[in-house]
């Protein structure tokens, strides 16, 4: 018989605990937001954001191993559930992976940042009127928030008159 903490909480075997989220109802409300973005499109669940943020991290390609020790979730994930999600993420076009010996090593085809602005983009284009909902989110934003606003938009331009 396996030690306890090598047998899963569904059963597995060969399962090692995951770190537990610190801030798990924000990320939870996170993860929601993730799911209904643009015209009811689904981004990332749970388990789908737990494994994009580990890689995210590690700025490096991993193998499975190496993403499900690095991985934060709020209960045991088997080694073979990581690598059936991993490989859904692959072939929806989010990560990009290579053969290293006999496992697979993923990395993240998008930064964060590049993903989070391409989710705003399509959550923007989803509106009835972007601009309108453009200018509702900038309403938002404090006075420090507006003049980084400003400043971006002001680099923005200057790259643009270069190109």
């Amino acid at each position: 018989m396996l030690p306890e903490r090598m047998v899963s909480r569904m059963g597995g075997r060969g399962s090692v605990p995951c770190r537990r989220f610190p801030h798990e109802a924000r990320d939870r409300a996170s993860s929601m937001i993730l799911r209904e973005v643009g015209h009811g499109m689904k981004e990332f669940g749970e388990l789908e954001s737990a494994i994009m943020s580990a890689l995210w991290s590690a700025r490096r390609p991993l193998v499975v191993r190496e993403v499900r020790e690095l991985m934060t979730y709020d209960r045991d994930v088997a080694y073979t559930t990581v690598m059936t999600v991993a490989n859904i993420l692959y072939h929806k076009g989010l990560l990009r992976r290579e053969k290293a010996g006999r496992a697979w090593q993923y990395w993240p085809h998008e930064t964060r940042d590049e993903h989070t602005a391409r989710l705003m983009r399509e959550v923007l284009s989803g509106s009835e009127d972007p601009g309108a909902a453009l200018l509702r989110f900038i309403e938002r934003f404090t006075d420090e928030e507006v003049g980084r606003l400003g400043e971006m938009l002001h680099k923005v331009r200057a790259q643009r008159s270069v190109a």
